[in-house]
């Protein structure tokens, strides 16, 4: 079953965030995923919620998506994004 990571991006260093998404798409694409969404126009439809950046990544599985995330070869990646920006990333399983 098909898994989405959606991640809410504040960026606080945008150098170092292109250099984030240049050494994260191959990790990404290493563990089965695929870009849906990454970084186009939002729009609330409804309630408070007013993200700036917006990712949203497809995995084939939960269990994918997670190998990936605490994988090694995203290890790096993940410290630099975390070292110039602030997300909220949760995992939603499909259906």
């Amino acid at each position: 079953m098909a898994a989405l990571v959606i991640v809410e991006i504040e960026i606080t260093d945008p150098d170092r965030y292109d250099q984030y998404k240049k050494i994260a798409a191959p990790t990404v694409a290493a563990y089965g995923g695929k870009y849906v969404a990454r970084g186009g126009k939002v729009d609330t439809l409804e309630g408070a919620w007013r993200p700036g950046r917006v990712v949203v990544l497809e995995f084939p599985s939960a269990d994918r998506a997670r190998q990936w995330w605490g994988s090694s070869e995203y290890r790096p990646a993940k410290e630099l994004r975390q070292a110039c920006a602030r997300t909220r990333m949760i995992l939603v399983e499909g259906v």
